[in-house]
């Protein structure tokens, strides 16, 4: 009887590891004097002390891409989504008043290709960069018959730290303070359902469709990054006899 291997399988072990030697390199592009593991162990470390802070909080949040992915799917461009997934992990804690310290990725798909999971990291890389924080480790999982051929799934997983005092809940909130509201930057995560539906079923578009008014093509436009520089200049917290809380 022949022997039965992964590749069998369908699981190309020699493209994970090309994979995870890819993903170490971006990685370190992300490490700062906080860091205490390398890419690959069983789990990230990271130093937990925090002397600037009177009593720290942890704040952890995961979060995903959405129907983004399918954009990403039909144009072959993958290093937007990655970006964009640091993006909404680190809003999801800001809003408590968290910085991030650090986020762990979780990549599966049916056949690993080394490229795009690399072009996926790279955005993550970049989104870490971005905003002050590591990547600390992931996962990425070849599930062969899972998937479509050419699709996977992506999820975030992020870590900061506030201090308790400054933690915001909106308990302080009282009647009489200052509500300011923000502008969206963009379409997130559940927006790219209603964006696809519009774009593609009601217009009748395709990622190719040129769009004169933006000077580019449909996916091009949804897939743009909404990174850090494009957010609102930061507005300073205003008290008056009680508190004001901003609302993102």
């Amino acid at each position: 009887m022949k022997p039965i291997s992964y590749s069998d399988a369908g699981v190309d072990i020699d493209a994970a590891t090309r994979a995870t030697d890819r993903i170490k390199e971006l990685a370190r592009t992300t490490f700062n004097q906080r860091t205490l593991s390398e890419i690959g162990s069983f789990g990230g470390m990271f130093d937990g002390t925090f002397p600037n802070l009177a009593s720290p909080v942890l704040v952890a949040s995961a979060d995903g891409v959405g129907t983004k992915l399918k954009i990403a799917f039909a144009t072959g461009v993958h290093n937007t989504v990655g970006e964009d997934l640091v993006n909404h992990c680190v809003n999801d804690i800001l809003v408590q008043g968290a910085r991030p310290l650090f986020f762990l990725d979780y990549i599966a798909t049916g056949k690993l290709s080394t490229e795009t999971v690399a072009s996926v990291i790279e955005g993550i890389t970049n989104g870490c960069r971005n905003n002050g924080c590591v990547l600390l480790g992931g996962e990425t999982a070849e599930m062969p018959g899972f998937y479509q051929d050419g699709e996977y799934d992506v999820a975030g997983f992020i870590v900061g730290v506030v201090d308790r005092e400054k933690i915001i809940d909106g308990k302080s909130i009282t009647v009489g303070d200052v509500l300011l509201a923000l502008p969206s930057i963009g379409l997130h995560t559940n927006g790219y359902s209603l964006a696809r539906k519009l774009f593609f079923e009601v217009a009748g578009y395709t990622s190719s469709t040129n769009l004169p008014e933006l000077q580019m093509t449909v996916g091009e436009a949804l897939l743009l990054s909404f990174t850090p520089r494009d957010c609102p200049t930061p507005i300073p917290t205003t008290r008056r006899s009680g508190s004001s809380t901003v609302i993102p």
